[in-house]
């Protein structure tokens, strides 16, 4: 199956290098083809009608638990050779895993991804994409699945920039979004219907023992 690359120095990939370098985030409106993004939209609820999506939890290890009160998203995640809209994903992020390590040297060794439905009201209060205990995670990126979709509707990803400022993210369909893990409070805001992302990171290397 052959996953969709395009080249590390494309301009759009020079684009998201350049503002993170600049500002620590970036928002592409037009980021998926149409025929991707509605791929993976049918995807994702393939999976969740097979059952497969399941409550996420907040933290990690033996300490996660299931928090409604604080997120409300169903998800899994996604590995190579499941589906050919899936590879064609994960080969345009790892083409900007490359741009980004090429420009900003950070040593981004891999890439880890999930659906994430939301049910109408469903949120994921403010939070930071970084474990206390685990720094691998350096670049957030969210990748929106949503057709159609209206500001009425609601379901914003909500940034806090420098100074606290609030900047809003509307999830339309083909948009992504890339910022710092560790530095960017972020929420997402209850939506009137339901809301479809791939939600992932860019890892360096831990210094974990194996």
């Amino acid at each position: 199956m052959r996953a969709m690359q395009i080249s590390s120095d494309h301009p759009l990939l020079l684009r998201i290098v350049d503002d993170l370098a600049e500002r620590g985030w970036s928002q592409q409106n037009i980021f998926l083809p149409l025929d991707l993004t509605r791929a993976l939209a049918a995807e994702c609820r393939k999976r969740a009608a097979e059952g497969e999506l399941a409550p996420a939890a907040v933290g990690r290890g033996p300490t996660s638990e299931i928090r409604e009160g604080i997120r409300g998203d169903h998800i899994q995640w996604i590995d190579p050779g499941q589906a050919e809209a899936c590879d064609s994903y994960l080969g345009l992020m790892d083409s900007l895993r490359e741009a980004i390590n090429r420009g900003l040297f950070l040593g981004l060794e891999d890439f880890e991804s999930h659906f994430a439905m939301y049910p109408p009201g469903a949120f994921y209060l403010k939070h930071l994409d970084r474990f206390r205990d685990d720094d691998r995670r350096m670049v957030s990126a969210v990748v929106y699945l949503n057709d159609g979709w209206l500001p009425e509707h609601g379901g914003q990803l909500r940034m806090y920039l420098d100074n606290e400022r609030a900047y809003d993210v509307q999830p339309t369909g083909g948009c992504l979004v890339v910022f710092l893990s560790g530095e960017v409070p972020h929420e997402v805001l209850p939506a009137t219907r339901e809301r479809l992302s791939l939600t992932g990171w860019f890892r360096r290397r831990g210094n974990e023992p194996f």
